[in-house]
């Protein structure tokens, strides 16, 4: 049963009839309800709804870091997931059906006009110790900034595990040393990073791939 807060004028919530009332980003709306299809889906369905699963299921693990990555483009139509999303779905899944994969090179958590570093790199030392150096000149321009402040991607394949921080440095510190779990020893490890600006709200960089470096004991 539907539930009218507001009067007859206002919205409603959950199901009446063959419809259902919901508030959803500020708006009152009404959606019918869905039809059963006795059609079996198609090769072409089954293949995009195993996609879907594919990245919803990877980005999720990424929820904080792309609530903030992707806030400054996406509109009252569609939340940063959503952006998320879609843009996985159509630039980062390789394979031949049924075996598809994400293109982990293509992940992209951050999407912004910061400016990236004109060189970065990440190294492997002893210890499961991964090194970030990063190009610290100009830093003076409107989009870069000292200040600037670096975060961190990693995902481990084989254990289906990530380490993510954020802040972890200044970008004028031009270096980060980031201590990965001793079980990623010998793991080769994805690994990316972005910035997000100290003094302009919403202002980030894309996220950038470094690579993928073997995590050494």
């Amino acid at each position: 049963m539907g539930i009218i807060r507001q009067g007859i004028l206002g919205g409603f919530r959950n199901k009446t009839g063959s419809v259902v009332g919901a508030y959803w980003r500020k708006l009152d709306v009404i959606r019918g309800l869905p039809r059963k299809s006795a059609k079996p889906p198609t090769e072409a369905q089954l293949n995009q709804q195993f996609k879907f699963g594919l990245v919803t299921g990877f980005l999720s693990w990424l929820r904080d870091l792309i609530d903030v990555g992707f806030k400054s483009v996406t509109s009252s139509s569609a939340s940063p997931m959503n952006y998320a999303v879609a843009y996985h779905l159509k630039n980062a899944i390789i394979g031949v059906a049924p075996n598809f994969t994400i293109d982990y090179p293509k992940i992209l958590f951050s999407k912004g006009k910061l400016e990236l570093p004109a060189d970065a790199d990440v190294t492997s030392e002893p210890g499961s110790e991964l090194v970030f150096n990063w190009d610290t000149g100009g830093l003076d321009d409107k989009y870069i900034d000292a200040t600037d402040k670096l975060s961190i991607l990693i995902y481990n394949p084989v254990l289906d595990r990530f380490v993510k921080l954020t802040n972890a440095a200044l970008r004028s510190a031009g270096t980060f040393t980031l201590n990965v779990p001793p079980t990623f020893a010998t793991h080769q490890v994805y690994c990316y990073i972005s910035f997000n600006s100290a003094k302009t709200k919403s202002l980030v960089s894309n996220s950038f791939y470094l690579g993928r470096v073997m995590v050494i004991a």
